[in-house]
């Protein structure tokens, strides 16, 4: 294939050249293209204000927070809820109410029914040998059924016209507008969980972090300008993002995780293994 034969766009393939090419012009990068160091948060930054910690706690889970950042979004999880809550027991409410009108007005249509099917009992004797009108001008019951059937057609009929013409939605009418039906609340759960791991989490499964600096006669401010900041409290290794981490939790101090499975095997290691 000649070079010229790259550029060719009258092709029924898509070619690895130009699915290259047009990956470069996208602006989007490849999977392959590796982050850089800006967007990668630094082991002692807060998940919440990607700041470095001032007083930080870190969550069984391992994720570190500024504990002031953390016990904020707790709070504000709690109102939440709160909120939530009280709209469900008022929609819960509405609709025990609701529930109460449409059993009292099916009660009270059952009792008009009975009444129109009391009232319609005839209590004088039809002859049925009489036929057209009575002495008395009145209609024969011949008449009167026909008459009340051809009425209940009609009526039937009119009915049903106007059912259809009024299920039917209009926006040029303002009765027949149609209207959005409001949602339904489901009941929220009173528990709040964590923005990174999404788990359950409590203050008090909250886990004190004390880092040991690398040099303690440094106060904060020149501590936070250098790059390399805390140590292993045990073996004095620089921390850093690449360095596997573990919290002890009964002291709160910060070590390597090697440092941590050394200190283990020691421990579970009989008296006459130890070196």
């Amino acid at each position: 294939m000649t070079r010229h034969g790259k550029n060719c766009t009258a092709g029924a393939v898509y070619t690895y050249h130009e699915k290259k090419k047009d990956t470069a012009a996208s602006g989007y990068g490849t999977q392959s293209i590796r982050l850089g160091k800006d967007a990668i948060k630094d082991f002692d930054c807060c998940c919440l204000s990607l700041q470095p910690c001032k007083d930080p706690v870190v969550t069984p889970d391992g994720f570190l927070y500024e504990k002031q950042a953390i016990l904020e979004y707790i709070l504000h999880q709690k109102t939440e809820i709160a909120k939530k809550m009280k709209a469900y027991e008022k929609q819960k409410a509405a609709q025990r109410s609701s529930s109460q009108l449409e059993s009292k007005s099916e009660e009270r249509e059952r009792m008009e029914r009975f009444k129109k099917r009391e009232n319609s009992i005839v209590s004088k004797p039809i002859n049925p040998f009489t036929s057209g009108q009575t002495s008395g001008g009145e209609k024969s019951p011949t008449d009167s059924a026909l008459s009340s059937s051809s009425s209940a057609f009609s009526s039937s009929a009119s009915s049903s016209s106007s059912s259809s013409s009024s299920s039917l939605p209009s926006f040029w009418i303002p009765s027949l507008t149609p209207e959005a039906k409001p949602t339904l609340i489901k009941k929220p759960s009173k528990v709040v969980l964590c923005p990174m791991s999404g788990r359950p989490i409590k203050m008090n499964d909250l886990i004190t972090v004390r880092f040991t600096p690398l040099d303690s006669s440094l106060d904060r401010v020149a501590l936070l300008t250098r790059q390399d900041r805390y140590v292993c409290a045990v073996t004095r290794d620089v921390l850093g993002n690449s360095v596997p981490c573990a919290v002890l939790r009964p002291s709160g101090c910060v070590v390597t995780q090697e440092c941590c499975y050394i200190i283990i095997i020691r421990a579970r290691a009989p008296s006459g293994a130890r070196t």
